[in-house]
């Protein structure tokens, strides 16, 4: 095996995501990847002891991208509530139907005290949503509540896209949109 220079984790990650995306989670090993590298089967584990550590370390860099993607919809530019909750939801479903494995690894473990490093980076995202409900309308009610069906919502029209179970009428960002419209409307009738 050939002496390896340069960012051997960032290469990991990057190689994982691909086997990933292309042959599911079950596909994902340390010695495989190490093969596909050209280092090593003992490389990988001066930065993931495990299979698992890696899975964690996956999960961890999705919430990252995926909190970049929701940070620029919910910023305070001018818009208005609705329209950054849209904007919100849109960037949601467009992370999660482009990258399904990846979401799928993301939310696997996110609560298993093993793994505080993906909890924390799970967080950061709901922060980020939870920042948005709580300055946007009042009459949304509790904002946990509310971001946690609009979340249950939007990932269940992801996993439904990613699976093939809408109808070809239903766009992914249609529905996303019409979940949103239709949240506000009920809280807001209550």
């Amino acid at each position: 095996m050939a002496y390896h220079h340069g960012n051997l984790r960032t290469e990991l990650l990057a190689r994982a995501e691909t086997v990933l995306a292309d042959s599911g989670v079950d596909a994902l090993s340390l010695r495989s990847l190490a093969r596909d590298l050209g280092v090593s089967h003992a490389a990988p584990a001066r930065h993931f002891p495990d299979r698992q550590a890696l899975l964690d370390a996956l999960a961890v860099e999705g919430f990252g991208r995926l909190g970049d993607r929701l940070r620029g919809a919910v910023s305070d530019d001018g818009r208005g509530f609705e329209e950054r909750l849209t904007d919100t939801a849109l960037a949601y479903v467009r992370f999660a139907t482009a990258h399904p494995a990846l979401l799928e690894v993301m939310y696997a473990r996110k609560h298993d005290e093993r793994a505080p490093e993906v909890r924390a980076a799970s967080d950061a995202c709901a922060g980020l949503l939870l920042g948005l409900f709580a300055g946007g309308d009042a009459s949304l009610g509790d904002p946990e509540r509310f971001g946690v069906v609009l979340l249950a919502g939007l990932h269940g029209i992801a996993v439904l896209a990613g699976s093939g179970a809408l109808p070809p009428a239903h766009s992914v960002e249609d529905l996303a949109v019409d979940l949103v419209r239709r949240l506000l409307r009920g809280s807001r009738a209550d």
